[in-house]
């Protein structure tokens, strides 16, 4: 029987506050949150999880999302035992997100999902997938940082960008460079988020961020009509002018609707 690993996880604030389990999206790691924890929710213990394949945290497969809930329902019972926390995700992260609220009704109390990838159509994610193969990685920091200002990073305070790529940019055996990262796992999630979307508990408060600046925009509206019917009350649809890295380019207003949820 395989054992499921603990994944590397990032701490902050003080240990009496609500907690908060921060999940970032593919390519991504846990002490993206820093930035956002520190400053902007500095009175919540939010853990912030490398998951695997990315970052400090186990590279083995698989990376399934059922892989993937394994690992953080044993993070979970590593860092917060008896916790109901309050979960934000984003992009890939809020789509774990929608699965653990599901695997742990009875131990997660909210939802903020900032910009869902989730359910996208199938040839779309197996183009990314195979451009990804193609082509996993930069000539140097410059060829990697431009990548990110010209795309979904163009609105992320620079000081956040330079944290990023001193943290998160390593050189390979072949001297080019790329995120602390598994590419076989990213590849592996692309595909993943071609699979059904779920829905969360209907008793669950959940808040939907969508970043209206993303198109085609990863938030369908398939998936909100059905997360609308489903929750109902419990649903608050909060549409954002920016790009994708939502948390990082509008730290406040997320750390001000994570403080709306906690407990």
């Amino acid at each position: 029987m395989a054992v499921v690993p603990i994944l590397h996880t990032y701490t902050f604030g003080p240990e009496s506050g609500p907690v908060v389990l921060a999940l970032h999206g593919i390519t991504g790691h846990g002490r993206r949150w820093s930035d956002w924890a520190t400053t902007h929710l500095p009175t919540a213990r939010v853990l912030a999880p490398d998951l695997l394949g990315h970052g400090r945290s186990p590279y083995t497969p698989p990376w399934t999302i059922e892989a993937h809930v394994e690992a953080l329902v044993e993070t979970l019972d590593e860092h917060a035992p008896d916790a109901r926390v309050t979960v934000v995700g984003h992009s890939f992260g809020a789509t774990l997100a929608l699965h653990l609220a599901r695997a742990l009704p009875d131990r997660v109390h909210a939802l903020a999902l900032l910009d869902p990838a989730l359910g996208l159509d199938a040839g779309t994610m197996r183009t990314v997938a195979e451009q990804t193969v193609a082509s996993p990685d930069y000539t140097d920091v410059a060829e990697a940082r431009s990548e990110k200002v010209h795309g979904a990073w163009g609105e992320v305070p620079a000081h956040v960008l330079d944290t990023e790529i001193d943290e998160h940019l390593v050189t390979l055996p072949n001297g080019r460079v790329n995120w602390r990262i598994s590419t076989p796992a990213v590849i592996t999630v692309w595909g993943e988020l071609a699979r059904p979307f779920v829905l969360p508990p209907d008793v669950v408060p959940t808040v939907l961020v969508q970043a209206m600046k993303v198109q085609p925009p990863y938030v369908t509206a398939g998936f909100r009509a059905a997360l609308r019917a489903h929750l109902g009350d419990s649903l608050t649809e909060v549409e954002l002018d920016c790009d994708h890295m939502v948390p990082q380019a509008r730290p406040e207003e997320v750390a001000a609707l994570v403080r709306g949820l906690l407990p």
